[in-house]
């Protein structure tokens, strides 16, 4: 059985990924000891690679400390080489099809986290993605990186669960669809 392809992210509650300027401040910053991981943890430990774009890349390499994907092997959709990038990152190119067959070899039995607007919304149309899990944070941002706009067909998703995150004050709800 081929592993799982399988989108992890948040949205505002107009449905983008980022604001203009592709601003990330509208996100929750989570505090406590230790903080909650919104289910991160627990998807991020069964997935062998991850398939993200070039912006979505360059977006997560100017973030202050450590890489936050380790070891994990991570393949970076681009054209362009990546400078200074950690040994586990790995520049690869081809189309959809191409990009996910990589990343399903990079990962071996386990899943394929993949991340960036461009990237899920073309695996959405190849028909490519497996799962979506979908945190709604309840702010309008009215503009920025639309996370399904220029889909190219309809699709209708299976639900799979509806959860109200902790902590509550949070106001967080994760959605959990089954694409194909």
């Amino acid at each position: 059985m081929p592993s799982r392809v399988r989108v992890f992210i948040a949205t505002s509650l107009d449905g983008f990924i980022a604001g203009p300027n592709d601003d990330l401040s509208w996100l929750p910053q989570p505090s406590g000891d230790p903080p909650p991981d919104y289910g991160y943890n627990a998807f991020i430990a069964e997935v062998g690679a991850l398939l993200m774009g070039r912006n979505t890349y360059d977006v997560v390499a100017g973030f202050e400390g450590a890489w936050p994907y380790g070891e994990l092997p991570v393949l970076v959709a681009t054209g362009r080489p990546l400078t200074g990038a950690p040994a586990s990152v790995k520049a690869v190119a081809g189309d959809i099809h191409s990009l996910v067959d990589q990343a399903r070899a990079a990962a071996g039995e386990a899943d394929v986290y993949l991340d960036g607007g461009n990237l899920i919304r073309q695996a959405l149309d190849a028909e490519l993605v497996d799962e979506l899990i979908i945190t709604v944070v309840p702010v309008i941002l009215g503009g920025g990186a639309s996370l399904f706009a220029g889909v190219g067909q309809r699709r209708r998703l299976a639900l799979e669960s509806v959860e109200r995150l902790e902590p509550h004050e949070c106001e967080l709800v994760q959605l959990r669809y089954r694409a194909r």
